[in-house]
């Protein structure tokens, strides 16, 4: 017997196919050429108009893999937060619930099923899933989606490669790139001829996957000898520092809280800043001047996320070194996020794996401008925090004086402070 079925336009009930009723081939009374033309036309009606130039469309596929309803609903949201940093259109949201993850697709075979038409049916270029995939999950989704498959660390990765803008950074992210693909290798059926480093010594019996390791290690073993000699310049930079006897605030806080604003608007210098995660890759360093000539220098740093992708943290190990200089982290938090306590924990988490936890903090709750009139302070009351709008420009001389209280308490100055110009032209330490 003859099995013919197709795929349906999107409708209210979701993905649909049309199967026809199994009859012998010489019974079969079907014109192929105008029922497909007609399925074709449909689907064009109905698939979403695209502007040129639009970025790339993506499914999110997220499972709950035994996490609580509400830890879940964060999981998901940030996704989509970090899916539009990435300049992603987001076409539809996928979620299955389960006590763990599928060891070969994530998702079940039914709910893969319903993919493999949404993706059809929504005309997407890629699908994001949330969690690491393992390299075979990877390539069993690849191979059965017929689309590019990515998890949330690629996704961070894409991040960070479009944000880096110095050397130091676009050579960290590069490292955190070539460590995320080497053991994934073996699943790749593209070339990575772009990669340098030693192309001219392969030998007669190496396969292609030899090849390309070896490329892969020989790129890595050379961006970690650049990365020691940038790392021994900032140890240069600091040394300097250290001598002049100049304590350090390092801004701290999750991803997007509005750490480079408060440190524009503590500094009146030009920061670069936008209302994306990870937007700052590379740290910068200003100064600030307090009575009787005191002054401090003012850093701000890569944001953290929770779970931060382990290939990252070593990537980005130089970077985070700076805050080992810190005399106080100024934790910044942003004061209109749901989760705000999750987020708080999340950095403390960071802090504590880099051996930083017992730094001291002084928490900023910050964006209280989105929040309604006097929610703001009495949020910040309760934790101990600062309450600030950094874009507006409120709470700043509060902020300070508390540094400064925090700094020099046993002096107990109590006099005011006062911004200063930056040491270099550009207002930059670095």
């Amino acid at each position: 017997e003859a099995h013919v079925a197709a795929l349906l336009p999107a409708n209210d009930r979701g993905a649909g196919i049309q199967y026809l009723d199994p009859v012998p081939p010489a019974r079969l009374d079907l014109d192929f050429r105008d029922w497909i033309r007609a399925l074709e036309e449909e689907l064009d009606r109905t698939r979403d108009v695209q502007s040129v130039g639009a970025g790339e469309r993506a499914i999110l596929v997220c499972v709950t893999a035994g996490r609580r309803a509400e830890e879940f609903e964060y999981a998901v949201e940030e996704l989509k937060e970090l899916a539009r940093s990435a300049g992603v259109e987001i076409a539809e949201v996928v979620t299955q619930r389960r006590s763990r993850v599928d060891p070969r697709t994530v998702i079940g075979a039914g709910k893969l099923q319903d993919l493999v038409i949404q993706c059809f049916q929504s005309d997407v270029d890629l699908v994001i899933f949330d969690g690491d995939l393992t390299p075979t999950q990877a390539r069993n989704l690849a191979e059965r989606l017929d689309l590019r498959v990515i998890d949330r660390t690629q996704l961070i990765l894409d991040i960070f490669a479009q944000h880096a803008i110095t050397r130091d950074g676009k050579l960290q992210v590069e490292l955190a790139q070539l460590r995320y693909v080497l053991p994934r290798l073996a699943q790749r059926d593209t070339s990575l001829s772009r990669l340098a480093g030693g192309i001219g010594a392969r030998g007669p019996g190496e396969t292609k996957l030899e090849v390309d390791r070896r490329r892969v290690r020989d790129r890595i073993a050379r961006l970690e000898r650049d990365a020691k000699k940038l790392h021994r310049q900032r140890e240069s930079r600091r040394a300097y520092r250290t001598r002049r006897g100049l304590p350090v605030l390092s801004i701290v806080g999750y991803t997007n809280a509005g750490k480079s604003t408060l440190l524009r608007a503590l500094t009146k210098k030009e920061v670069p800043i936008e209302d994306k995660m990870f937007a700052t890759l590379d740290p910068a360093s200003r100064r600030l001047r307090f009575p009787r000539d005191r002054e401090v220098i003012v850093t701000d740093t890569v944001g953290f996320i929770r779970d931060l992708p382990r290939d990252l943290m070593v990537a980005f190990r130089a970077t985070l070194q700076e805050l080992r200089e810190a005399d106080i982290f100024l934790h910044v938090v942003d004061a209109s996020a749901e989760d705000l306590k999750r987020r708080m924990a999340a950095v403390r988490k960071v802090l504590e794996e880099i051996d930083l936890g017992e730094t001291r903090e002084l928490l900023v709750f910050n964006k209280i401008d989105l929040l309604p009139p006097g929610q703001g302070a009495s949020l910040a009351e309760l934790h101990g925090a600062v309450a600030v709008s950094a874009m507006e420009r409120t709470g700043l001389r509060e902020l300070l004086e508390r540094a400064e209280e925090e700094l020099w308490r046993e002096e107990g100055s109590g006099a005011r402070v006062e911004l200063a110009e930056p040491l270099a032209a550009d207002g930059s330490w670095q």
